[in-house]
Order: C-alpha cells, then sequence, then structure tokens
C-alpha cells in the first residue's frame, strides 16, 4: 500500500521507521519542515516526500499532527483523498471529533478510524524518533457504529505489524475521561513538581523517584495545552480529586496524626498492589 505519514516529528517520524522497518509498504511523508523532510529521505524510512497532489494516490493516510492541527488537517484535506482511503490520527483527544470526521469522511467514502499509541517520550521532534516505540505498547482504537470493520481491521492489522501489543477498543469519551487520568493528570504533575524552589538545590540529592517524577516535565507545551483544554472537564475532575487526597495526606502530617497518615498509605499500596498487579 501507499502510506501517506503527516506530520513527521516524535510518533510520526516513528511510525515512518517503524513501517520502513517491519513492512513492504510505499512509506511517503508530509511536513512543513523541509529539514525534516530531509532527515527522513536520508535514514530511508520515506521513499517519497508527498505534495498535495500525491494525496489522491494514497491508500492509507496517517495524521500525525497536535490536536487541533489534527481536525484542521483532515476537515480541509479529506476531499482530496481518494475512494475508499483509510484515514486514522494519533492525536490524544477523541470525543466529539470521532463522530465529526467519521461523518465527514463518509461524504467522500473515505473511512476515519480513531486512534491513540500509548507511547511516546519526554523529548519530541523526527531526531528523538524511534523505529522500536511502539514494541509491546497499547494501541487505543475509537471505533463507532458507522465506523467501517474492514477499515478498522486493517488499522489493527498495521499497528500489530509494527510492533504494538495489546489492541484496546474503546468509545471515544470515555477514552477521554481515562486519558485524563493515566496520561494528562501525570503531566500536569510532574510539570507542577518541578516548580519547587528546591529544585535549585536537587544535584546530587536524587535517585528513581526524582527521575520519575520529573521526566515528563520536559514536555511539548503546545501539544499538552491544546490537549488539557480540549479535554478541560475530565481533567479538571482528576485534579480537583488528586488535590483533594493530597489535603488530606497534608492535614495528617501537619497534625502529627501517623494513625490517618499509616491509613492513607496502606491504602494507596493496597491500590497500587492489586488494581495494579499486572502492569499498566
Amino acid at each position: 500500500m501507499n502510506i501517506l505519514v503527516v506530520g513527521l516529528g516524535l510518533i510520526g517520524g516513528s511510525i515512518c521507521k517503524a513501517l520502513s522497518d517491519k513492512t513492504t509498504h510505499n512509506i511517503w511523508g508530509y511536513d512543513r519542515d523541509k529539514s525534516v523532510l530531509e532527515q527522513a529521505l536520508n535514514w530511508g524510512c520515506i521513499s517519497l516526500v508527498a505534495n498535495e497532489n500525491d494525496f489522491n494516490k494514497a491508500d492509507i493516510v496517517i495524521v500525525c499532527l497536535h490536536p487541533i492541527a489534527t481536525r484542521s488537517f483532515m476537515e480541509s484535506h479529506i476531499p482530496k483523498f481518494k475512494n475508499n482511503c483509510i484515514i486514522f490520527d494519533v492525536c490524544g483527544i477523541k470525543g466529539q471529533m470521532v463522530l465529526d470526521i467519521t461523518e465527514s469522511a463518509l461524504e467522500y467514502n473515505v473511512h476515519y478510524i480513531g486512534t491513540h499509541p500509548m507511547a511516546g517520550k519526554e523529548h519530541s521532534g523526527f531526531e528523538f524518533s524511534d523505529k522500536d516505540l511502539f514494541k509491546n505498547a497499547n494501541f487505543i482504537v475509537t471505533p463507532i457504529d458507522k465506523t467501517d470493520s474492514n477499515a478498522l481491521n486493517t488499522v489493527i492489522s498495521l499497528a500489530e505489524q509494527i510492533g504494538f501489543g495489546a489492541i484496546i477498543k474503546s468509545d471515544p469519551f470515555e477514552h477521554d475521561s481515562i486519558i485524563a487520568y493515566t496520561s494528562q493528570l501525570a503531566h500536569i504533575v510532574s510539570s507542577a513538581y518541578v516548580k519547587s524552589p528546591t529544585l535549585k538545590k536537587e544535584k546530587g540529592y536524587t535517585g528513581g523517584s526524582f527521575q520519575d517524577m520529573t521526566r515528563i516535565a520536559t514536555l511539548n507545551e503546545d501539544m499538552w495545552t491544546d490537549l488539557f483544554l480540549l479535554n478541560k472537564e475530565s481533567l479538571v475532575f482528576e485534579i480537583d480529586m488528586l488535590m483533594h487526597n493530597l489535603k488530606l495526606y497534608r492535614d495528617a502530617i501537619s497534625e502529627n496524626d501517623s494513625d490517618k497518615l499509616k491509613e492513607y498509605l496502606r491504602d494507596s499500596r493496597i491500590l497500587k498492589e492489586y488494581n495494579l498487579k499486572d502492569g499498566v
């Protein structure tokens, strides 16, 4: 198949590298940054720098842009794709977009699948892309009633070919609700955590826990701002829940209440041991 990858950052670049390494498909790249396209050509993970005249020749289009840009690109370019083309995006917000883009795509006999690869790094850009980024990672698909089953199976098969482990099927809105907790809240916490003035004194005093807490504070603020605001209701709920629980710990410590503190810590340990015993 001719597979067009739009946006060759960390995820798009990794998809190109994985596809070129693990499949025999023709991989085309499209990006506004010509230097990135040159890097991809030199690496050998794309065979063609595509332009809009090539769009109607692609069998599959993978949109790897920031959330707002993803929706804008699909809405403006879907009419340019050929009949029965499959298009899917990889951004971390699904919800109403899945319903809207599915309807728009059907008007032009194009099949849209909302997906979310649960893989990444704390750094962005093609230079950090990796053909093994998706090895054993979860791949979320968000089909709805109007989703074409053959297109869905094609996307799932492609995901499995490039290394994804579990394929998770989710309602688009449930996806956003859960992702607010499993992904977005973690980035908020890490970003807030590094704002302590004690950060300036950390050298020589850190271990694994500090590294784990601060790793994702080096996020891409443009992309994550979009994600947070597009999912604000679910994310605000999770932030409020965290603040409530933090206050319980704070009050127990402030009041020297060892019984309460021990209870909170024990409850969390049990939740971790039993709910997450098989890994995340």
